[in-house]
């Protein structure tokens, strides 16, 4: 049933001229379930008031509730068309009414982990981009017949939304920075063994893919829970941050479908924050993070690190340095560049890395890991408070080219998991010691030993060939640089 719904409403966008693509789809889906999950989520509160003789509070006015604007319901429980908002009464209520009201809810918050600062902070950032008023009515239709009360319809409900944030992740503009394969985020999950009591921390949040998959393993591993356990899971595990709109109402969405009802998900520059404004109290026991590559940040945020480099990543990694607990672990997704570079920049990072935390571990994903992206990542494992002694590598290898028909699963990644407990060496993995790395350019480039990599030699007539072909290129631009003599 759900799947249908989720079909249907991306039919309905792909006919409406204000969507062009999986992330206008995405982002018009997100903003109308939040509204229905809230108006579930009010109703839950609102009779669990009832049942303890208490008074509950609405957060929204009446006009503004799920039930009175987007689907009123006759006394046999279906629509009523007489007072359902359609055409332009709708789109317009919804562009001149209910988004200036929900924008309003971020200045009467009293703190940014609140719902009321969410939706604040949610409607402040995006827009109804769904031009028709009719097609608007279709889509409220179809996200209505949507449920949250059991845990097998969020359950459900989340798988279809992870699946759409993956298709994002395939649609081209920057769609794919909000989208870190899942097997990957599960691997790094297991090697870093999370325990309740811990605190998670993701600075480049994106669609949250880490925290969610973190919920997850710590659901599974731990069955028999207390009632404060399950209240520390809901309230003080997970933290992130996200500076992008988009990613930040995704990230929310996600989080709510996967069980966390008032994510603490902050959406700001983690990078406009001083690195010598961080106390004990900010610092967490594990980070997880796939930080943007390639981007490039202004000189004042730059003045904000003590490795000043354009490089959005280097400047995350010091971030997440910083934010670690003593005896904290990390596992942070990196371009592949950062092991081998020899500006001044990635040479004192990878000292800082190095003499700061124990790393121990270093994952190299093979090309086509992240869809899209063109470019070799590394998968950082670290721990704060000692210098790296040992360093064990994997090459990852899954025996086949990857891409958006063949990507990276669960079993490509299960011997690098077996072997990383124990760090055995392997034909795909092998271990440095610290004092056979390069004290002046602390290089750590992936060279396997045991790999028995082939190099493939050309033959003889094709060096020919090609020798010929630069000789007669050569000919034809000195022949060109005469004429103009």
């Amino acid at each position: 049933m759900f799947e249908q719904a989720f079909k249907n409403i991306d039919d309905v966008l792909w006919k409406d001229a204000g969507c062009t693509s999986e992330l206008d789809y995405i982002e018009q889906t997100s903003w109308l379930l939040f509204l229905k999950y809230l108006d579930a989520q009010e109703h839950s509160k609102a009779m669990e008031a009832q049942l303890e003789g208490k008074k509950f509070n609405p957060i929204l006015d009446a006009p503004y509730r799920w039930e009175k604007w987007a689907a009123p319901k006759g006394k046999d429980g279906k629509l009523d068309h007489n007072n359902a908002l359609t055409g332009d009464d709708m789109r317009d209520f919804v562009n001149q009414k209910l988004f200036p009201y929900l924008r309003g809810f971020k200045t009467k918050a009293t703190g940014p982990n609140t719902i009321e600062y969410k939706i604040g902070e949610i409607f402040g950032e995006i827009q109804n981009r769904i031009q028709s008023g009719y097609n608007l009515r279709e889509i409220i239709d179809h996200i209505d017949e949507l449920r949250f009360q059991s845990q097998a319809e969020k359950h459900e409900l989340s798988h279809l939304y992870e699946a759409k944030i993956k298709n994002m992740g395939n649609a081209g503009r920057n769609g794919g920075e909000y989208y870190t394969p899942r097997p990957l985020q599960r691997a790094i999950v297991k090697v870093l063994k999370p325990q309740i009591g811990e605190t998670i921390y993701d600075g480049a949040a994106g669609s949250c893919g880490f925290l969610c998959e973190s919920f997850v393993y710590l659901k599974q591993t731990n069955p028999q829970r207390t009632t404060a356990q399950d209240r520390f899971l809901q309230e003080r595990t997970f933290y992130g941050k996200e500076k992008k709109s988009l990613a930040y109402v995704i990230a929310i969405m996600n989080m709510i479908l996967h069980g966390i009802e008032a994510p603490n998900i902050i959406h700001t520059n983690t990078l406009a924050e001083n690195l010598s404004d961080i106390q004990e109290k900010d610092r967490h026991h594990i980070v997880m993070a796939n930080p943007p590559f390639g981007g490039k940040e202004r000189k004042e945020v730059q003045q904000n690190f003590p490795i000043r480099t354009g490089e959005t990543a280097f400047l995350f990694l010091q971030h997440f340095i910083k934010i670690l607990k003593a005896g904290g672990r990390a596992g942070v997704v990196i371009k592949n560049t950062f092991l081998s570079n020899t500006d001044n920049a990635s040479v004192s990072l990878r000292k800082k890395l190095l003499e700061e935390c124990n790393l121990h571990t270093i994952l190299d994903c093979p090309g086509g890991t992240f869809q899209g992206a063109g470019v070799k990542t590394v998968v950082l494992f670290f721990e704060k408070g000692a210098p790296t002694r040992k360093v064990w590598f994997y090459q990852l290898d899954p025996g086949r080219n990857m891409g958006k028909t063949n990507p990276l699963n669960d079993e490509d990644l299960a011997e690098f998991i077996e072997l990383q407990r124990i760090f055995a060496d392997s034909p795909k993995s092998w271990s440095i010691g610290a004092k056979e790395i390069d004290p002046v350019t602390s290089d750590l480039s992936v060279k396997n030993p045991n790999g028995g990599e082939e190099i493939a030699h050309r033959s003889p007539e094709e060096i020919m060939e090609e020798i010929a072909a630069l000789d007669s290129e050569s000919a034809e631009v000195l022949e060109n640089i005469r004429a103009l003599l």
